[in-house]
């Protein structure tokens, strides 16, 4: 390895430039030269570093143990040692700061280049180890809010099926008829969300396992969406009214209609779902530039600032959804399916006014490679 930056910490100026030419003679940057342990944490905290070279010995308020231990915990810079003194109670205060190297003057540059690289390439390995376990943590939560949204998803319409049975059974004579069919429509209306969920769960997961297959082919972009409107429209509450509009030449559009069935169809049915109060829903087609341009505009609830960071990622819902059922995964299908187009997604949405979803495509997608 050559080109790593590396601090010199030596309080004896002419033994400091020796190590300094040694250094450079391995191929290292030397990026300063100091003396004291005050200098060196300051010079890591303002230099990019891969390793310090510290003598125990300096002169000041502060050893080179001292500045060690302070670099280790708040820099995570790896730091070698660079002593004429091996006595035991130097030795139990160095191990204390977990050094990633000793090194006794005088030295040879064979040491000094094999210490060197122990030490990098050990801080490499730790890091890839801590990266692992930053991925291992990241799965384990992931997995936590997985069963935690499955258990909450299931149990919520499971319950409502069940009273609803049970009540059914037990009171059916008695009941009105306007009585029977709400609880009847309660138990269709639960059994969809628990289809939504299992749909949604399995698409992310055969997303996520590389399943999902990007195939353009031509595709009449009008007569599609109305389709997609005419199927959300069917399932959804009659208090929703979705209105299409088209303008633009989309003729020779190239998609996976596949994926782009999951794009409209996630927006469409969020946009329904998060306005509880019914009202209109707005698909907008428009095709220039060679680019389709689909914009799903709703008056709902609206999405507060912060969450918008978070919209992609799986299981994340909004702090302001209340009671609304959802899994937190529709947008994250989306975009995946995006990806695969190579298109983008923007959002715009104030909350208590609505939201509005804008997807660009390219028009051909027969250039793209994957």
């Amino acid at each position: 390895m050559t080109g790593e930056r590396i601090l010199v910490v030596e309080d004896e100026r002419v033994v400091a430039k020796d190590i300094e030419k040694r250094l450079k003679n391995l191929g290292y940057v030397v990026i300063a030269n100091v003396t004291s342990g005050a200098e060196a944490i300051k010079s890591v905290a303002e230099m990019q570093l891969d390793l310090v070279l510290m003598d125990i010995r300096l002169k000041g308020e502060m050893d080179g143990i001292e500045a060690a231990e302070y670099i280790r915990t708040n820099f995570n810079i790896p730091v070698i040692y660079l002593t004429a003194f091996a006595d035991e109670d130097t030795l139990q205060r160095a191990k204390v700061t977990e050094p990633f190297g000793y090194i006794l003057k005088p030295f040879d540059e064979r040491d000094l280049h094999a210490v060197i690289e122990v030490a990098l390439r050990r801080r490499l390995a730790e890091a890839a180890v801590r990266v692992a376990l930053e991925k291992e943590k990241e799965l384990s939560e992931l997995k936590s809010r997985f069963w935690s949204m499955v258990v909450h998803g299931f149990r919520t319409p499971m319950t409502a099926i069940l009273s609803c049975a049970q009540l059914l059974e037990s009171h059916n004579h008695e009941l009105p008829e306007e009585r029977r069919r709400e609880y009847l429509y309660l138990i269709q209306k639960s059994v969809k969300t628990m289809n939504q969920l299992l749909d949604d769960v399995l698409a992310v997961s055969k997303a996520e396992g590389g399943g999902l297959k990007f195939e353009p082919e031509p595709l009449d972009l009008e007569y599609f969406c109305r389709s997609v409107v005419e199927e959300v429209q069917f399932i959804t509450f009659q208090n929703h009214q979705i209105i299409f509009s088209y303008q633009g030449d989309c003729s020779h559009a190239y998609f996976d209609k596949i994926l782009l069935w999951h794009i409209l169809s996630n927006l469409l049915s969020n946009a329904i779902k998060y306005s509880p109060q019914g009202g209109e829903i707005f698909l907008n087609l428009s095709c220039q530039n060679r680019e389709a341009i689909f914009e799903v505009k709703d008056t709902g609830i609206g999405i507060p600032h912060k969450a918008q960071e978070h919209l992609f990622q799986a299981f994340h819902r909004a702090e302001n959804v209340g009671k609304i059922p959802g899994t937190g995964l529709g947008l994250t299908m989306v975009k995946k399916c995006l990806d695969l187009h190579d298109g983008q997604i923007f959002v715009e949405s104030e909350v208590g006014v609505g939201t509005t979803f804008t997807v660009k495509l390219p028009l051909n997608n027969l250039t793209i490679s994957h």
